[in-house]
């Protein structure tokens, strides 16, 4: 590639042209259990699997899905939060040259019988009680023929097997169900029992498709993006480049991003197993106490996050007196980090926080600030290795814009997606000219970082005025009292749009809505300050603890109108 201004801001040792191995995600595996295979990959509360343990379970699981008629440009289900399971079903799916179908746990009927039926789906791993409170009665309106289930402890030790058993059973929403057995129904625990560790022998070329990754659905009927073993080979490698620090069999992982979104599946899985990592597997993203229990008591050296998570942890009660200090590297994406977390995750863990940026189409990563070097706060960093960006005109979106004016985000480079699956009209909108047209506004400035600065479809024109959600919240949560915040457009019949804004305040802390709009007024241009605040306990996030601005809207749309707060 030849030489772009970002180039010189990368960190020493990592170069702009990878030199790629020709290797599929299972052959990082079957490396790491020949080459590490007594070193651990997998801990999860009492459960500790080595390499050459995991290799052979995932030969078993393989060899079980055969049997069930799975073979090359099959599509597997895999509708599990971060455990063993989710692991072993995903490498086993992929050795056979089959396709992964990644199924958010809490996905509805709808959404449910959409990404199946769309996939053609004839396999899925799911857990108990999802199979008896979701599936079992809508079994007829799948394509699925064959369903393996497994409940959450099944990999876990006695005496801790029982007692989660008893305590996901009193759970509010019990968490385990007992599934009878019958037509097309099969247990995870029996296949690998049963089944010898010698699946069929499949040739996997490197431009095969590997995962349909559905996006989020939050502006219509989610699209798989079709993701090629090369895709995610590439980017894994792209991503061992950029952290030229993290030692092959040396590192420790936190998954507790779910595996289901593309973040904590390249990530949290792919990453730690192509360097023969441990992964800390957490079914929960939101249990904040055994996130932190986690970090401490496995000396934890790689934590891929979101900002949320950041955010809970710095206010967590008594976290100061906890030593986190063995984060070396800390990855921070999938929403905007506000600078005011930053810094105070930062003097507390003395820890260093990595922001970056990557798409469903894009396996994901793109972007990312050095771990050494210069980093800009609010920046998402610099392209990764291999990976070429463009500012093109929202007017006409062919003209390259200059530094520091904003338009839509292009991206060129191995990690991008083949297309959406079966659908060519979304794939021919989104890829054009060989560049992905990401539907982000972003701006470069003249070192080459680039800036998100809100979604095309997220945009506020208020008044003819163009306004960035990101914007507004990121001055929000610098505010004391507030923890979160979310901001959408809403309609008006004079503006068109108008700002609202809502906010999550830190426990024992009190604002009102008029204080936080003079907040605003010291910060912003008077056409962006949020008319409406709403205080809320919660904001709606999706599984990737992304807040999710369509729902507050659809939310909001659904109310009788009632004119402007303040």
């Amino acid at each position: 590639m030849d030489s772009r201004v970002w180039h010189q801001h990368y960190d020493e040792g990592v170069s702009p042209d990878v030199l790629f191995e020709d290797i599929s995600l299972p052959e990082f595996l079957e490396r790491a259990a020949s080459e590490h295979g007594d070193s651990t990959a997998l801990i999860f509360m009492n459960c500790r699997m080595t390499f050459r343990e995991l290799m052979e379970h995932v030969d078993r699981f393989a060899t079980g899905l055969a049997a069930l008629g799975v073979q090359k440009d099959s599509r597997v289900g895999i509708q599990l939060t971060n455990l063993p399971q989710t692991v072993i079903a995903y490498y086993a799916t992929l050795s056979l040259g089959a396709q992964v179908v990644m199924t958010n746990p809490l996905y509805v009927e709808r959404e449910l019988e959409h990404q199946w039926t769309d996939s053609d789906c004839r396999v899925v791993v799911v857990s108990d009680y999802l199979y008896e409170s979701r599936i079992k009665a809508m079994r007829d309106r799948l394509p699925v023929k064959h369903f393996i289930v497994t409940a959450i402890p099944d990999y876990l030790r006695f005496p801790l097997n029982l007692i989660a058993s008893n305590k996901l059973k009193r759970a509010k929403t019990p968490l385990t169900a007992r599934v009878e057995a019958g037509d097309g129904i099969h247990f995870f625990k029996d296949l690998i029992a049963k089944n010898s560790p010698t699946p069929p022998q499949h040739d996997i070329e490197l431009d095969d498709l590997a995962v349909l990754q559905y996006t989020g659905g939050t502006t219509g009927l989610s699209k798989g993006a079709m993701l090629t073993h090369k895709n995610l080979s590439r980017n894994v490698q792209q991503t061992r480049a950029w952290f030229t620090s993290v030692e092959t069999g040396d590192a420790v992982f936190l998954a507790c991003l779910p595996f289901f979104h593309v973040y904590g599946m390249t990530v949290g899985m792919n990453f730690p197993i192509s360097v023969a990592g441990t992964i800390v597997l957490m079914a929960d993203p939101r249990d904040l106490t055994g996130l932190i229990k986690n970090i401490a008591k496995h000396r934890v050296t790689i934590f891929p996050a979101v900002p949320s998570q950041l955010n809970a942890i710095i206010n967590f009660p008594g976290v100061d007196k906890l030593d986190l200090t063995s984060v070396k590297a800390c990855f921070s994406a999938s929403a905007p980090l506000p600078s005011s977390v930053r810094e105070r995750y930062e003097s507390m863990t003395k820890g260093r926080i990595v922001e970056g940026f990557g798409m469903t189409e894009t396996s994901p990563v793109t972007h990312c600030n050095p771990l050494a070097g210069m980093q800009k706060n609010g920046s998402i960093g610099v392209p990764m290795p291999n990976t070429d960006c463009r500012i093109v005109s929202l007017e006409d979106g062919v003209t390259d814009l200059p530094v520091g004016e904003e338009g839509e985000l292009l991206i060129q480079g191995p990690q991008v997606m083949q297309g959406y699956w079966k659908r060519p009209d979304a794939t021919k909108e989104c890829i054009r000219g060989g560049w992905l047209y990401t539907g982000d506004i972003a701006k470069m400035d003249e070192d080459g970082y680039f800036y998100i600065v809100g979604r095309k479809k997220e945009l506020i024109i208020a008044g003819g005025y163009n306004i960035y959600p990101n914007e507004i919240d990121d001055v929000l949560t610098k505010h004391p009292a507030v923890v979160e915040a979310g901001t959408i457009g809403v309609p008006d019949d004079k503006r068109g749009e108008t700002v609202k804004s809502f906010v999550v305040l830190r426990e024992g802390e009190s604002v009102t809505a008029e204080e936080l709009i003079l907040y605003c007024r010291e910060q912003l241009a008077a056409y962006k300050i949020p008319r409406q605040i709403e205080f809320r306990d919660v904001l709606p996030k999706s599984g990737a603890m992304k807040i999710l601005r369509r729902e507050l809207l659809d939310e909001e749309l659904k109310k009788p109108s009632s004119g402007d707060s303040c």
